[in-house]
């Protein structure tokens, strides 16, 4: 894999190789893929570190979206294979935290979509807002920093499906 040029250091990266499913009309990919590819990101980034949907589940917590932002730049066609990063980019550790993303081409390089969630720990009963457990406050951490100018950093290889981690801890409002 070559080296690509990404806006953070330590990259979470999910490879996608574009199927036929994801083009649309016009011929290139659909901007709602983009759009899930990155929450698919989101959501094997989490379970890498300990959090799969299975144990939120459990928890009765989860991290609900309040606000997306995304920029395209560029098309992306069948057969094309991206790299989908992702970062927690800000976390109070209390009931907010956010992630950046950026999709590559990975023959041409170039950088196709970048994104910003902002997310806020829900209640998965009710759905309200409620403090992060001590699970989600510890792994939901900014273990990276901005580029300061265009870096290339070695692509480290792209997750594989996670296990689920057994999680015993119980939550409480």
């Amino acid at each position: 894999m070559s080296d690509l040029q990404w806006d953070r250091s330590n990259p979470f990266i999910i490879a996608i190789e574009v199927g036929e499913e994801s083009v649309d009309g016009y011929g290139h990919v659909s901007n709602y893929h983009f759009i899930r590819w990155m929450t698919e990101c989101a959501f094997a980034h989490s379970a890498a570190v300990g959090l799969p949907e299975s144990t939120c589940r459990e928890m009765g917590r989860g991290m609900a979206v309040r606000d997306i932002r995304v920029h395209l730049s560029g098309s992306a066609y069948e057969g094309d294979r991206l790299q989908v990063a992702n970062w927690i980019s800000n976390s109070d550790g209390k009931l907010r935290a956010s992630r950046q993303f950026q999709i590559i081409n990975e023959a041409s390089g170039k950088t196709l979509a970048r994104g910003e969630c902002d997310f806020v720990c829900t209640n998965l009963d009710n759905g309200r807002p409620v403090k992060m457990p001590e699970i989600f406050a510890s792994s939901y951490i900014v273990e990276s920093s901005p580029a300061e100018s265009p870096q290339r950093v070695k692509s480290p290889q792209p997750a594989k499906s996670p296990q689920p981690v057994e999680n015993s801890e119980e939550v409480s409002d």
